[in-house]
Formats: structure tokens, C-alpha cells, sequence
């Protein structure tokens, strides 16, 4: 196992520990060791990186998701839980989005808003 895979799975077991076994019941039958991959490089390799806190990185993945558009609603809505778990509350998570009404659009926002609150609801 790698480092990187190591540090990966650390960071998830804080943010969302079920997510590497959600994503490779769903993903690794089409494409093996997808799951794995994912919580590598994305996790291991990038959210576990020093000289940024965890919520910021959690905060900028939220405004680059929300800045994308709706087709990203499903990862959006992770995030933002995941976000939640790093220490930002419910109010930054809701400027942040705000914020990309002015990168993204104000469609972008507005479902960004619409996703946070039904992430919020089930808090």
C-alpha cells in the first residue's frame, strides 16, 4: 500500500469513512480499483498536503463544485457534508457558495444554496 494511499484513508476516516467502499461497490465493477484511485490521489496526494488547513481545502472544493454548475450536485452535496466535518459551519459554507455567483453565476449559486440546504435538512 502506498503512502499516499495511507494518508487518503486517513483523511476520509475524518471527513466520511464509508465513502471508499460506496465508491468501489458502485464504480470498481466497471472500473477496477477506481475507489482506491480516487482516495490516493485525491485524498492522499492533495487534501492530505500541508500549509492548508482541512477546512480550507474542504471550503475551496465546495466553491470549485459550486463555480462548475449543476451537473455537480451529487459530489456538491459530499462535499459539503465532508466540509461540515472538517469544522466549517453552516454559514461560511453558505458565503462561500454565494461568493461564486460572481464566477459561476447566479444559476451556479442558486443550486449550490439549494444543495447546501438539503445537506443542512439532514444534519
Amino acid at each position: 500500500m502506498s503512502n499516499a494511499l495511507e494518508r487518503g484513508r486517513a483523511v476520509l476516516a475524518d471527513l466520511n469513512p464509508t465513502v471508499e467502499g460506496v465508491l468501489a461497490e458502485r464504480y470498481d465493477g466497471l472500473v477496477p480499483d477506481m475507489a482506491e484511485s480516487l482516495v490516493e490521489w485525491a485524498y492522499g496526494r492533495h487534501y492530505a498536503r500541508g500549509k492548508v488547513d482541512l477546512k480550507t481545502r474542504q471550503l475551496c472544493t465546495v466553491a470549485a463544485l459550486t463555480a462548475l454548475g449543476g451537473q455537480t450536485t451529487p459530489q456538491l452535496k459530499i462535499n459539503i457534508a465532508n466540509t461540515r466535518q472538517a469544522g466549517a459551519s453552516q454559514e461560511e459554507i453558505a458565503e462561500v457558495i454565494w461568493q461564486m455567483a460572481l464566477y459561476g453565476g447566479l444559476p451556479a449559486a442558486i443550486n449550490g444554496l439549494n444543495a447546501a440546504r438539503e445537506v443542512f435538512a439532514e444534519e
